[in-house]
């Protein structure tokens, strides 16, 4: 059962979109429409982001193919993604 999804193929986050329970399979779909599983390890609202591989500490958080923010630590796949473990990049735009 597909219970996330992913936008695009840079995307290390996928947004839940049922209720996840930790120790749940979080399933999305990928670029080659191939299913995609993993463990969650903690309760993830519905419609927030879960990791769907292991980000380290100050990689970007990548959302729709967008840097989203940079990991605030290391964050484990099927980890909650939230402010409490991101924090804002200001990008240089001049």
């Amino acid at each position: 059962m597909i219970n996330a999804m992913i936008i695009d193929e840079k995307d290390n986050v996928a947004v839940v979109i049922e209720p996840v329970k930790k120790g749940d399979t979080v399933s999305y779909v990928d670029k080659n429409k191939k299913t995609v599983s993993f463990t969650a390890v903690e309760d993830i609202q519905i419609y927030h982001k879960i990791a769907i591989k292991d980000i380290p500490a100050d990689e970007p958080v990548v959302k729709y193919g967008e840097h989203i923010g940079h990991a605030a630590r290391d964050i484990k796949q099927g980890e909650h993604v939230h402010e409490h473990n991101v924090k804002a990049v200001r990008e240089n735009l001049g």
